[in-house]
């Protein structure tokens, strides 16, 4: 079989490329649109840090927002010590590619929506320092890369979650001051690569199991 004419391929390699942007431009755009919820959902931004999320500009160029070189998805987003009050916007959990996730130091409250676990790829979830109420997601160990888990500082309330202890990649976890009940399971044992454990100033109760040498 003989070699396609030069102009063939050039013209077969535009249009894979073409593919390409627009994909790209439809990933992002996902991206965009949950970004702008969030924006939507946020009643005080004092010091304006979120005037250049706009959807007439690229999110990737919005401030607290980083995106991944390889894939041109929104990668962190990190709007901590910015003063901004609202609440969650459920669909950020379509930010697919999110691996960090930090709003602390803020006046966010609300629950957590159940849409937040759908972020299988987050490392890092720090909510620490503002009003969330409610529990704690029942399905929180469906975060099953998360690294870093901190929520010290708000009002979660209930006992702690079973499917915590199946986060094997958690190295912290930080759940000072709140209001969780009930008692540190054996599970506990599970999380062997835990380097801090911080649970001071809750209403938990019983012993400290065996298990948390491990």
């Amino acid at each position: 079989m003989g070699k396609l004419p030069s102009f063939v391929f050039l013209i077969f390699s535009f249009h894979c490329f073409k593919s390409s942007l627009a994909l790209i431009d439809t990933n992002i755009s996902t991206n965009k649109s949950a970004l702008l919820g969030l924006k939507s959902f946020i009643t005080s931004d004092p010091y304006d840090y979120l005037s250049t999320w706009s959807i007439s500009s690229f999110p990737c160029n919005w401030v607290g927002v980083t995106c991944s070189n390889r894939h041109g998805r929104v990668h962190s987003l990190n709007l901590g010590g910015m003063d901004l009050k609202g609440t969650i916007y459920p669909q950020l959990g379509n930010l697919s590619f999110l691996v960090e996730l930090d709003l602390s130091s803020n006046n966010f409250y609300g629950k957590i929506s159940r849409e937040l676990v759908q972020l299988h790829r987050l490392k890092l979830l720090n909510l620490s320092h503002n009003d969330f109420q409610g529990q704690v997601p029942t399905r929180i160990g469906d975060l099953s890369m998360l690294e870093h888990l901190n929520i010290r500082n708000n009002n979660f309330e209930g006992f702690i979650p079973l499917s915590l202890f199946n986060l094997s990649r958690l190295k912290t976890l930080d759940w000072n001051s709140n209001l969780i009940e009930g008692s540190i399971l054996v599970e506990v044992g599970r999380l062997d690569h835990l380097n801090v454990l911080q649970l001071l100033r809750n209403k938990l109760l019983g012993i400290i199991p065996q298990t948390i040498s491990n």
